[in-house]
């Protein structure tokens, strides 16, 4: 059965005297450091020379500092940049000016899982993923609240990583909803899979196809875009609160009919198979291989196909629905 850790587990007291590098400041970054800053931990940002994010983070009261400042200074060092550039900034910038005991932190696992971030065996290796993107971590911690988080622990060599890392999610204000134990492994290939095959990848391609259906069949583009998008959030708000059984509980018996006899032909044997094909893609590295080189040739596969996906209809169609909702 998971661990699942709380605010009773977390002695924020370990932070007492150390510093904390925050990595780049963007929505994970900015959330994570200030809820560390009015948590009365020691922070200090770290960002490349003429950075956009330096006058944000300046203008929030945070200390800012090269990458290679802050790793020299902090006792604890929080990866918060986007993935593909740890590689460069951890080899370059932060390896050089680590001392022993010291801790890296990572939101995800993905570096350090496929072998892009190879850490000094000096030094702790840990994991606190927020379940949640840094405006809502920040937003639930200034109310009081918190999200829930993984903890993972990959090299221990002070002997006090797991509760360090523990520390650290009490004073973001995850260990208010609570912290469940995982691996680096585990974190990183569930999460690229829930990605890929429903939260982002299965969404959307399910949204366009349910929408070019109609279109095809000779409906009218706008009620398609209501239909199969505009009302997805209230379909997800009501799992999110509930789960499943909540949702249909909440709909009408004719939409529970459809949902319970039609999902299953959607969602039938073949797309199961696909899906256990893009696990093993994930599983075995083909993936990570894959966007590596991506980001190394300069992500043309990536950015041309994320220009076509603009020009979409259900796009076209739901910029010009959306100037009739200013309330969103």
């Amino acid at each position: 059965m998971v661990k699942v850790y709380y605010d009773k587990d977390a002695d924020q007291s370990l932070l007492k005297g150390k510093t904390i590098a925050i990595v780049g400041y963007g929505n994970q970054g900015r959330g994570q450091a200030l809820n560390l800053k009015d948590s009365g931990c020691q922070v200090v940002v770290g960002l490349y020379q003429g950075s956009k994010s330096r006058s944000r983070a300046e203008a929030d009261g945070v200390r800012v500092v090269t990458v290679a400042e802050a790793a020299k200074e902090a006792d604890i060092i929080v990866m918060l940049a986007p993935d593909s550039l740890h590689q460069e900034i951890y080899n370059q910038q932060i390896a050089p000016n680590l001392s022993k005991g010291d801790m890296l932190m990572f939101s995800h696992g993905f570096n350090i899982h496929f072998g892009q971030v190879i850490p000094s065996p000096d030094i702790d290796v840990t994991m606190i993923a927020p379940k949640s993107p840094g405006n809502m971590l920040r937003e639930f911690y200034t109310q009081g609240q918190g999200v829930p988080a993984l903890l993972a622990v990959c090299q221990d060599t002070s002997g006090k990583a797991r509760e360090k890392a523990l520390a650290y999610a009490g004073a973001i204000g995850c260990a208010r909803a609570g912290v469940l134990e995982t691996t680096f492994a585990e974190e990183t290939e569930t999460d690229l899979f829930g990605e890929q095959c429903i939260l982002c990848g299965g969404v959307t391609a399910l949204l366009k196809a349910t929408f070019e259906t109609l279109v095809e069949a000779g409906y009218q583009p706008e009620l398609a875009y209501f239909e199969c998008l505009h009302e997805l959030k209230l379909i997800v708000d009501l799992i999110y609160k509930g789960g499943i059984s909540f949702m249909r509980d909440s709909v009408s018996h004719t939409a529970q009919y459809g949902d319970i006899t039609r999902g299953p032909r959607v969602i039938d044997d073949g797309v199961r198979e696909t899906m256990w094909e893009i696990l093993t893609e994930i599983q075995e590295g083909t993936f990570a291989k894959e966007w590596i080189l991506e980001n190394q040739a300069g992500r043309p596969t990536f950015t041309a196909l994320k220009n076509k996906d603009r020009e979409h209809p259900i796009e076209l169609v739901g910029a010009e629905l959306r100037k009739m909702m200013p309330w969103l």
